[in-house]
């Protein structure tokens, strides 16, 4: 362990739920990127499907949750650089 979670810490990130209020981030743009062979996916699918307007969900193919990490091979830099420019 890096993370040296405390006694306190542990009951909040097992309370933590990411989706609580995932709505009300609209109408900011959102992107999720997941690989189409990632085992995490649904949770994008879950995100995205959540989410308000206006959102994109964005495969990656051959890709696995932790291809995504840092095999820069998989990274979708094109579509990165589309969302940022479009929205920043």
């Amino acid at each position: 362990l890096t993370t040296h979670p405390t006694l306190t810490s542990n009951i909040k990130f097992m309370n933590f739920y990411p989706f609580n209020d995932i709505e009300t981030i609209s109408p900011r743009p959102m992107l999720f990127i997941t690989g189409d062979k990632a085992h995490s996916k649904e949770f994008s699918e879950d995100a995205y499907r959540l989410a308000g307007e206006p959102k994109e969900l964005y495969y990656v193919k051959d890709a696995g949750h932790v291809d995504l990490y840092d095999r820069t091979a998989f990274i979708p830099w094109d579509k990165l650089i589309e969302f940022f420019r479009k929205n920043l």
